[in-house]
């Protein structure tokens, strides 16, 4: 990670200014206010692998708080979810109707477009990490599912994945673009597993339901080079009616024929930068993720990622080169 901002470099009374221009420029826009007497300190370290974002804040004496501005700003970033690692000190916390207080080790999702308050009080060193919001959504569901649940850094689990993110975000700008991929996917799997297991220890809530959500996930992922899978056929598979199982996917926040295109669209973009897949012609690819038309295909694959497959692959194999 490199070094992006010290208030050791800023005049007394100009450091909590650009602190806060810093911050919401790195993560979001937020109402903050210094709570310490005397000089406010601050440092922030950045690192960019893969297509995540890497930030170590180091603060002192600090609360933030989203407000309607933070909703409304041209910054507010709704696509991605944040992982909020505590490295030292501590840290309140209060989203989606969960206040905690979290101690080194422990880590929780926030989501910047839902109301949330963070205090520091003392000196605490944090990891922000940002994620795709449907890289988390599409695995556990609807983010106020797991915003605000805080994960307990004791646990073996979290003491392996917090090891392995500090670790990526340490050397991972030194990785060559595939490999950093591949880790940032380990990470993100890491994360996905805590928070698995930390859900698992709420109250249940209609947990037949959510288990019929999660084997026709489960059910999609295996049968994507299926040409004719659609959501009839994986109700059908799940032994429940087609509305039922609509509902219960709008109840997960989402839609299952929008879920099953999207995870094929995945599939096939990982497939095209893959380097060991450079011998596979486009078509073929298209075949093996369940489209039958390479039209089809390449229209749909233009509108999710704004290039069509050729381009996404020649970009994604030039920038893996090196």
């Amino acid at each position: 990670m490199h070094n992006i901002f010290t208030t050791d470099q800023v005049q007394e009374g100009d450091r909590f200014r650009h602190w806060r221009n810093v911050s919401e420029e790195r993560l979001v826009p937020m109402d903050q206010v210094y709570i310490g007497d005397g000089p406010f300190h601050a440092r922030v370290d950045a690192a960019t692998i893969g297509n995540l974002e890497f930030t170590k804040f180091s603060i002192r004496n600090l609360r933030s708080n989203s407000t309607p501005r933070s909703f409304r700003h041209e910054n507010s970033k709704t696509d991605v979810l944040f992982v909020s690692l505590v490295l030292s000190g501590s840290v309140s916390a209060d989203q989606n109707d969960h206040v905690s207080t979290e101690n080194a080790g422990d880590f929780s999702i926030r989501d910047h477009s839902m109301p949330w308050t963070i205090e520091h009080a003392g000196y605490s060193e944090m990891l922000a990490i940002q994620i795709p919001r449907d890289r988390l959504e599409g695995m556990l569901g609807t983010s106020r599912r797991f915003t605000g649940l805080t994960v307990d850094g004791t646990l073996p689990t979290a003491t392996l994945t917090r090891s392995f993110l500090c670790n990526l975000a340490r050397v991972g700008e030194d990785l060559a673009p595939h490999a950093a991929e591949r880790m940032v996917s380990v990470g993100i799997d890491l994360i996905i597993a805590c928070l698995a297991g930390r859900m698992a220890k709420e109250p249940p809530k209609a947990l037949h339901g959510t288990l019929t959500v999660q084997r026709a996930k489960a059910y999609v992922a295996a049968n994507l080079g299926d040409p004719n899978l659609d959501p009839s056929q994986v109700a059908a598979a799940m032994g429940v009616s087609l509305r039922h199982l609509q509902a219960l996917f709008r109840a997960d926040g989402r839609n299952i024929a929008g879920w099953i295109w999207q995870r094929r669209l995945e599939m096939a973009a990982q497939r095209l930068s893959d380097p060991a897949c450079l011998n596979v012609q486009v078509g073929e690819v298209a075949y093996r993720c369940g489209f039958a038309d390479q039209a089809h295909f390449s229209r749909r694959f233009r509108d999710r990622y704004g290039v069509c497959p050729r381009e996404y692959r020649h970009a994604a194999l030039s920038q893996a080169a090196p």
